[in-house]
């Protein structure tokens, strides 16, 4: 499984501040305007949404009996999803300003 990591849902959409607390409670409420597809397309919508911590994600996966093999954490997304993104020399997109200052993606492998 690969996933965003929890540290990127904690600032806000131009990750310039955090705004929400890693071990968040409850929904996260956002009023959003495009898609992650098309950031200037004519839609608006609002979006409902959950940090899960790492802690949270592998103790779910401990507890259904899955035996975690690794877990890796990348300082980059393959995808120009987010807002101040720059792109690098290995053709991955980080957060411009935090460049390998935290963690974009996991990877975990959990076998049954």
């Amino acid at each position: 499984m690969v996933e965003f990591h929890p540290v990127v849902w904690m600032f806000d959409d131009k990750f310039e501040r955090i705004q929400y607390a890693y071990h968040q409670e409850g929904v996260i409420t956002e009023e959003t305007e495009g898609t992650y597809a098309d950031r200037n397309a004519a839609i608006k919508n609002s979006s409902y949404s959950w940090n899960h911590s790492l802690s949270e994600v592998i103790n779910a996966l401990i507890s259904h009996g899955l035996k975690i093999e690794f877990l890796n954490e990348f300082p980059y997304s393959p995808y120009n999803c987010f807002q101040n993104t720059v792109k690098g020399a290995d053709g991955n997109w980080r957060i411009k300003n935090l460049e390998n200052l935290i963690p974009m993606l996991y990877s975990i492998k959990a076998t049954k």
